[in-house]
């Protein structure tokens, strides 16, 4: 693919470097302070309540939250656009959903490959050949899973990859197949990598009960025990005792008041980000009471780090061909993919110009009310690709279709 289009050297995902954040930041192309999906997990600091990944996923109000999806937005452009699997697909956006979805369902093994190709036929033929869909979003869960169980170094783990390289091949056999290919851009890139979880007598563990003067009876409530990354509030008055005791305790954890996280995390300015934000090297993880995490591989750590770096691939008729790129941020796929669907992106963190020397013909974007006669239909898919030193989890593909006909007007 890479000879056939165009590679970048890596991108750089959004902070926090966990699985829906960093989606939705792709969808909208807002850093995830802007567009408020601040977390894996959905959670009430009154109510105590949390609901885990799947769970928060049918939170509307939570994904709703002021930022609209590249799916309403094309919507209400004259577009029809589809899911499946994709964080955020199951919530209501300003009363508008996603025309055409398939959820994720609860305890879905995300190992299984012929669910995958199964998926990719629904896709390809039922959604964009049979139902003229414009715009999919695919979601496949591996090597992720694999990567946190065995580590990122694992056989298992490369065993991962081989599976979602074949499958990556079936994507593009499958355009072929439905006479799609000649017309489709494709473009591939992750939301996060992964790294290996530094483990034992060497290392010496973050664990915030053995932290001297910490008391849990301070915090009013703490998301914790999920990888590198903590939040808390502390009980009224005890702000500034929690954090002078955190800070400075371990050579490898890093505290910070949330107006004083530094400015390129762009992981502040939203109330639902709570008042302390903890967040360790990469390789360690926070721990509560006790060290309770086993995973050997883990995510979430600075984006920064050259582990959380994802890969990015492009290629179709749009894009010029064995083109090597720099580095840029995934913010910026957001404009691209709404040059290439010719509509009007909303606001957002990224700018076309970033990406504008991959096509082509870099010209303006298109007008979509001069756009019916080049129809166009784009998808997005999630996977998981090894590049260079470090595994991605997810990866998403973009669709362009010129169509011979005119799109009617309705």
């Amino acid at each position: 693919m890479a000879e056939e289009g165009v590679k970048a050297t890596y991108v750089t995902p959004p902070y926090l470097t966990i699985t829906s954040p960093t989606h939705f930041t792709l969808l909208t192309g807002r850093y995830i302070e802007n567009h408020g999906v601040i977390h894996n997990m959905w959670f009430n600091t009154t109510t105590q309540e949390r609901k885990q990944y799947y769970m928060a996923q049918f939170v509307d109000d939570y994904w709703d939250n002021g930022s609209l999806p590249i799916w309403i937005t094309a919507q209400r452009q004259g577009l029809k656009t589809g899911s499946l699997h994709f964080p955020g697909t199951a919530a209501t956006y300003q009363k508008e959903r996603v025309q055409v979805s398939m959820v994720e369902p609860p305890f879905y093994n995300y190992s299984n490959e012929t669910d995958w190709r199964q998926n990719v036929d629904k896709v390809m033929g039922a959604w964009f050949k049979a139902q003229d869909l414009d715009f999919v979003s695919l979601y496949f869960g591996e090597p992720d899973a694999t990567g946190h169980k065995y580590g990122p170094d694992s056989p298992e783990r490369r065993n991962a990859v081989q599976m979602v390289d074949r499958t990556v091949g079936f994507i593009r056999e499958a355009a072929k197949r439905y006479d799609l290919a000649d017309h489709l851009n494709i473009i591939i890139t992750a939301d996060h990598g992964m790294a290996t979880v530094l483990k034992g007598p060497g290392v010496k563990q973050i664990i915030l009960s053995k932290i001297p003067g910490f008391s849990f009876k301070d915090i009013k409530f703490i998301l914790v025990d999920y990888g590198p990354t903590a939040l808390l509030l502390p009980k009224e008055g005890m702000l500034e005792k929690v954090y002078n005791t955190l800070k400075g305790a371990h050579p490898n954890l890093h505290v910070y008041k949330k107006e004083d996280m530094p400015a390129r995390l762009h992981y502040s300015n939203h109330p639902r980000i709570l008042p302390i934000i903890l967040y360790a090297d990469s390789g360690y993880l926070i721990n509560g009471l006790l060290p309770v995490q086993n995973n050997k591989g883990e995510h979430g750590f600075d984006n920064q780090a050259l582990e959380m770096k994802p890969f990015f691939r492009a290629v179709g008729p749009d894009f010029q061909k064995n083109l090597l790129v720099g580095p840029f941020e995934t913010v910026n796929v957001y404009p691209l993919m709404c040059h290439l669907l010719g509509i009007k992106p909303e606001i957002n963190d990224g700018s076309l110009d970033i990406t504008r020397h991959l096509l082509v013909t870099s010209g303006n974007l298109c007008n979509p009310k001069e756009s019916y006669d080049m129809s166009l239909v784009i998808g997005l898919a999630t996977v998981g690709v090894l590049v260079a030193v470090f595994v991605t989890v997810s990866t998403c593909h973009i669709y362009r279709r010129h169509k011979a006909k005119p799109r009617s007007k309705q």
